[in-house]
């Protein structure tokens, strides 16, 4: 081609580009090439634009007029049309592998990325751990002592500090990991390799046995020393209670990073909810003393959710009765409307909030494409 992108030849070049050679060579004023002289080079001394002044020609028009260039358009135009038998070409999936090995592929991608970020997990744990000995000691043989409304509304802050905290840690830790692997998506989904709802799922799984490891961390500490009773289903709800609390804290990080252009305006963003979060938990403010048109923040605030659980089954059918004359599951039904019954509720609200939140990751990572060039 020359310059403007007008081909000038294009056919066989032949053995020592000899085929190059004599077509050039063919055209009236081109000078011979010299014994033992570069092709390449020759060729495009001979072709320059200076050369097509000089000549008075145009290498466009000769090689449209010449018998190569028919040559060349009656062979695309055989290669064009297919054989009567033939079909077109057809593909079932539009990714070569099935959905068990993109998940699979994504998963053990995931895992590895996460195994050699260290930090990342390292970050969590050892927060979570000086988290537990500070709420342990501060609340040292709390969990037996429900003689007073203070003493039952501190094992109640012990619970809401608890959540909030390595809640809000953990959404903050995972924006820059969610970030920085959102870049190397954006490169594999556009060469084919997964489905983005396929990396998705990968992405809201492997955060499962880290979350949950790190809810036993806490509940383990925090309950011997704070001094829950220690029956087993009482332990199991305060540890389902704290993982999809952290889980959901989770999740809604990673979707806030995979709605926002950057980790910066995602910090943003999430610190905001923790705010509303913070204020509607039930906890500075019950949800009876809240004017009736603010309740819907209480129950869509997942931490309410977590908090209600945490009490309930750790006081919600305890009858002792306090120095105030009422027993324990009265009074907190009547100050902050909690209700034994209303156990499985909470359970499932806090765990619909999980699912709400890595849903709609996968369909931002899916319908949003943040990346410039």
């Amino acid at each position: 081609m020359k310059r403007g992108g007008e081909e000038i030849y294009f056919g066989p070049i032949g053995h020592k580009a000899s085929e190059l050679i004599k077509y050039f060579e063919s055209i009236p004023g081109i000078a011979k090439i010299k014994d033992g002289y570069n092709p390449a080079t020759w060729m495009l001394e001979v072709s320059t634009i200076a050369q097509e002044a000089a000549l008075g020609i145009n290498f466009t028009e000769i090689y449209h007029n010449s018998e190569l260039y028919r040559r060349n358009k009656s062979l695309i135009g055989e290669l064009s049309t297919p054989p009567p038998s033939s079909r077109d070409l057809y593909f079932p999936t539009k990714y070569s592998q099935s959905f068990v090995t993109q998940w699979l592929a994504c998963l053990w991608k995931q895992q590895n990325s996460y195994w050699r970020n260290p930090s990342y997990n390292a970050v969590r744990y050892v927060f979570t751990m000086v988290l537990a000995l500070v709420n342990g000691t501060i609340f040292w043989n709390l969990g037996d002592k429900r003689g007073s409304i203070q003493q039952l509304l501190n094992a109640m802050g012990s619970m809401y500090t608890a959540l909030m905290f390595m809640g809000m840690q953990n959404s903050q830790v995972v924006l820059p990991v969610v970030d920085t692997e959102r870049t190397v998506f954006y490169r594999e989904k556009f060469a084919g390799m997964y489905s983005a709802l396929i990396y998705a799922m990968g992405q809201v799984v492997i955060e499962i046995p880290y979350t949950l490891a790190q809810a036993i961390l806490y509940s383990v500490l925090v309950y011997s020393m704070i001094g829950f009773q220690w029956t087993a289903l009482k332990f199991f709800w305060y540890l389902f209670f704290t993982f999809f609390t952290l889980l959901c804290f989770t999740y809604y990080g990673i979707m806030v990073s995979a709605m926002t252009p950057n980790a910066q305006i995602a910090a943003v963003t999430a610190a905001a909810t923790y705010s509303l979060w913070n204020i509607f938990a039930g906890f500075l403010i019950t949800r009876p003393r809240l004017p009736k048109w603010y309740r819907w923040n209480y129950w869509s605030d997942p931490v309410a959710w977590a908090l209600y659980g945490l009490m309930v089954s750790q006081f919600g059918d305890v009858d002792n009765i306090m120095d105030n004359g009422v027993t324990v599951k009265d009074f907190i039904r009547e100050y902050s409307g909690y209700k034994h019954s209303f156990l499985p509720f909470a359970a499932i609200a806090i765990v619909g909030f999980c699912v709400i939140f890595a849903t709609s990751f996968a369909f931002a990572i899916k319908l949003l494409n943040f990346q410039r060039r």
